[in-house]
């Protein structure tokens, strides 16, 4: 059962990684033309999901995180004082996100061993859940230098009865 849901989740993902395009290939979505481009000094990141119906998409989030891929200690957990908020594109009532925060690292304190090398990892900043909409593009302004990854959550099908 697990090993099954598993399966199932890597397909997920596998499907969503090919089907998925960044603002740097050129998306094709008729609605795409309403957002504006990046202003100077941002990236507009754009990414297409899946088509799935209305009913299926309630069973879906799309979970964004903003980050930047720094140099770390390897050792200590860091995080970026950034956050994505949602804005509405006037006249349209689309949702677009901003990245905002200061991309200050806030660390641990764990004590680096002498000799330890130093690691390039992605640094994330705080993630944001969204409803999974096929019917419109996924937008997002960030200065450059972030990215955005993201993760495709899908509810199980049971559900549980309080009393």
């Amino acid at each position: 059962m697990i090993e099954s849901c598993i399966m199932k989740k890597s397909l997920l993902v596998l499907a969503l990684a090919i089907s998925v395009v960044v603002s740097n290939g050129s998306p094709e979505h008729p609605e795409l033309k309403a957002f504006a481009e990046a202003k100077e000094g941002q990236v507009r990141h754009v990414f297409v999901l899946p088509e799935k119906t209305r009913q299926e998409e309630v069973d879906f989030k799309v979970e964004l995180i903003p980050g930047k891929v720094m140099e770390t200690d390897g050792v200590n957990r860091i995080y970026l004082g950034v956050t994505l908020e949602s804005r509405s594109l006037k006249g349209w009532g689309y949702t677009f996100y901003d990245l905002t925060g200061k991309d200050n690292a806030m660390s641990t304190l764990i004590g680096v061993p002498p000799g330890t090398p130093r690691v390039e990892k992605f640094v994330a900043g705080k993630p944001l859940m969204i409803h999974y909409n096929s019917r419109l593009p996924v937008v997002i302004y960030t200065p450059k230098g972030f990215k955005i990854r993201y993760r495709i959550w899908e509810a199980g099908k049971e559900q549980s009865i309080s009393e």
